[in-house]
C-alpha cells in the first residue's frame, strides 16, 4: 500500500505537486558527481524533518529524473538548472524558487528555510 502510494505520488510532475508539497530538486550532470553524493549524505537523517514540512525530494541525474514525472530538460529549463553543473532548488508550495545553491545544502539550512516561509509560520504544514 505504501510503496504503492509511494509510486503513484512519484508520477507527478513538479507542476502537479504546487499546493501540496514542497519540491528539492537536486540536480547533476553525472552519478558520480562529489557534489551529488554530499547532497544525499546531507539528507540522509532527515526524512522526518522533510515529511515534517510535505518536502518531496526529486533528483535529475545526467537525463534520468526521479521522484517526479517531468523530463530532465524541461526540469532544468524551468528551473534555471544548468546541465553540466551540480544545483539545487528548493521550490515552495505556492510553486516559487524559495532557494538555489550550486553547492550541497546541509538540512539544516533547507529546514531554516522552510520554517521561515510564509505558509510555515502561518501553521500550515
Amino acid at each position: 500500500m505504501i510503496a504503492a502510494l509511494a509510486l503513484a505520488l512519484s508520477m507527478q510532475s513538479v507542476g502537479e505537486m504546487k499546493g501540496a508539497a514542497r519540491v528539492l530538486i537536486v540536480s547533476a550532470a553525472r552519478a558520480d558527481d562529489p557534489a551529488l553524493a554530499a547532497q544525499r549524505n546531507a539528507l540522509d537523517g532527515w526524512r522526518r524533518g522533510a515529511a515534517d514540512r510535505d518536502v518531496r525530494v526529486v533528483e535529475v541525474v545526467g537525463e534520468r529524473v526521479t521522484g517526479a514525472s517531468d523530463s530532465a530538460a524541461v526540469l532544468r529549463r524551468r528551473y534555471g538548472m544548468p546541465a553540466g553543473s551540480f544545483n539545487v532548488a528548493l521550490v515552495g508550495k505556492d510553486g516559487h524558487v524559495a532557494r538555489r545553491e550550486s553547492v550541497p545544502v546541509l538540512a539544516k539550512e533547507l529546514q531554516g528555510t522552510i520554517d521561515a516561509m510564509p505558509m510555515r509560520r502561518a501553521g500550515e504544514r
